[in-house]
């Protein structure tokens, strides 16, 4: 069960009294990166993860670890799963038991502030993966710049797009009309790099044409999504025989695609287009018809690898933190997916 409406309540309040000290309260606090002093010895390095389960992270621990070996590092890699308590637990865990950074995708971005302030009071460095986080606000979507926390992972706006890309190409390629078509939009709606990804895809899909969207929340899972999009299915069946798909991830659209197939529409009459790629290659395992028609491949051990050499660099050489670094990502399908660099596990 998701721990979040302490968080929420506590974040309320802390924001009402944010509001009464600044702007006294905000002189001399330091970025999380800038209290760390530079690390001679050893490093040793902690990366907390939602959903650790989930195979693009598998990837990312598996990456991280490989770096972390070659650069000599010490690295304890924990799955938070969705639990947002246990996220700040294990932050002070780590903090007290002398790590020199943390590195954390948050299950929810409500306790950015809370990490910041835990990390930086230490002097240890803080990075954030994937998901951004902001050191004073719940919501990073409205939070300053120079207040979001240094951040790897991958474009959630470029990413977006190229999907939205792909899925307006497939649908001029099928002929299909707006008057019968649905554009199904799932994703987790709280969390602001979702936000990003669904608006872009939306706007590059625009050149194709106005289409109705149907707006799901999930909770960016196959089972979450297969459940609400099989209940849009059902109540949206008259009239609708086309149907394109995207989401916050490679979940989002595989639970869709699967909850169409449940429902009997058939692969002809599906446009899906992942995000990540990992679990839509398995459709395309088999060589049979599927309505996955392509993901965007993006590389889990390459954000995992950056993430650890991004602190690691801060801390040994005191090399200041970019605000936002990338992995690259490329769009596969069941043609081009295995000479990608894509594993299908």
């Amino acid at each position: 069960m998701f721990r979040v409406t302490a968080y929420r309540t506590r974040v309320a309040v802390i924001a009402a009294l944010t509001l009464l000290c600044l702007p006294a309260c905000s002189a001399g606090q330091p970025k999380s990166s800038d209290a760390a002093a530079r690390v001679k010895g050893p490093i040793s390095l902690v990366y907390l993860q939602k959903q650790g389960d989930q195979q693009y992270f598998l990837d990312e621990a598996d990456g991280a670890r490989a770096r972390a070996a070659e650069l000599g590092v010490q690295l304890k890699v924990v799955d938070v799963g969705t639990d947002a308590d246990r996220t700040v637990r294990e932050v002070r865990s780590a903090v007290g038991a002398g790590a020199h950074g943390v590195i954390v995708v948050v299950p929810d971005p409500v306790v950015g502030p809370e990490v910041a302030r835990i990390t930086r009071d230490a002097g240890v460095v803080l990075l954030a993966s994937d998901d951004q986080i902001c050191t004073n606000l719940a919501d990073p979507a409205v939070c300053a710049h120079k207040r979001l926390v240094p951040r790897v992972g991958f474009s959630s706006a470029q990413t977006g797009f190229e999907v939205g890309r792909r899925a307006a190409e497939e649908y001029r390629k099928a002929g299909w009309k707006p008057a019968d078509t649905r554009v199904v939009s799932v994703w987790r709606h709280d969390v602001s790099v979702c936000r990003e990804r669904v608006d872009a895809a939306a706007e590059a899909f625009l050149q194709a044409g106005q289409v109705t969207t149907l707006d799901l929340g999930t909770d960016n899972t196959v089972a979450g999504a297969q459940q609400k999009v099989a209940a849009t299915v059902a109540a949206e069946r008259s009239g609708v025989r086309h149907w394109v798909v995207w989401g916050c991830n490679d979940e989002n659209v595989q639970g869709a695609v699967t909850a169409l197939q449940e429902a009997g529409v058939g692969p002809d009459h599906v446009i899906g287009v992942g995000l990540g790629a990992y679990l839509a290659c398995r459709n395309w395992v088999s060589g049979r018809p599927t309505g996955m028609r392509a993901a965007l491949f993006i590389n889990g051990r390459a954000v995992g690898a950056l993430a650890v050499q991004t602190v690691y660099d801060r801390l040994r050489d005191g090399r200041e933190m970019p605000a936002e670094s990338f992995a690259p990502a490329t769009m596969v399908d069941a043609a081009t997916w295995k000479t990608s660099g894509a594993a299908c596990h």
